[in-house]
C-alpha cells in the first residue's frame, strides 16, 4: 500500500520528477548541439528555455518552498518539536543560507505523515 502523503509533499514529488525529466532532456539537447556547434552562453540559454529546464527548475523551488513551509506548520504540533523548539526553529532559520540544511529538512519534510 502506497503511503498517504500531504498535498505539498505530493507537489514537491511532482515538481522532482518533471525536474529531473527537463534535466535529462537538456543533457541530451546540449550533447546534440555541441556535435554541431560550440555551445556558447547564449546557446545554453537558449536551450535552457527550449527544454523548459527554467520553468522546471522555478517550479522545483517553489513546491520546496511550499513543503518547507508545511513542514515547519505541522511540526509545531508535535511533542518533539515542543521539546526541542530552539533547536528545530534554528534548523530552519539556515535553511536559506546553508544548502545541505535546506536538503535535509526537505528530506525529512518527506517522511512526515
Amino acid at each position: 500500500m502506497k503511503p498517504i502523503m500531504a498535498k505539498p509533499q505530493l507537489g514537491y514529488s511532482k515538481a522532482k520528477r518533471k525536474f529531473e525529466d527537463r534535466s535529462r532532456a537538456l543533457e541530451k539537447k546540449i550533447e546534440e548541439t555541441a556535435k554541431l556547434q560550440e555551445v556558447t552562453q547564449e546557446v545554453m540559454e537558449g536551450l535552457v528555455l527550449e527544454t523548459g529546464f527554467h520553468d522546471a527548475f522555478n517550479d522545483l523551488r517553489t513546491a520546496e518552498n511550499e513543503l518547507i513551509e508545511w513542514s515547519h506548520i505541522t511540526m509545531t504540533h508535535e511533542k518533539i518539536y515542543k521539546d526541542n523548539k530552539q533547536a528545530i526553529d534554528d534548523m530552519y532559520a539556515k535553511l536559506n543560507t546553508d544548502p545541505q540544511m535546506r536538503n535535509r529538512i526537505i528530506q525529512l519534510a518527506m517522511r512526515v505523515r
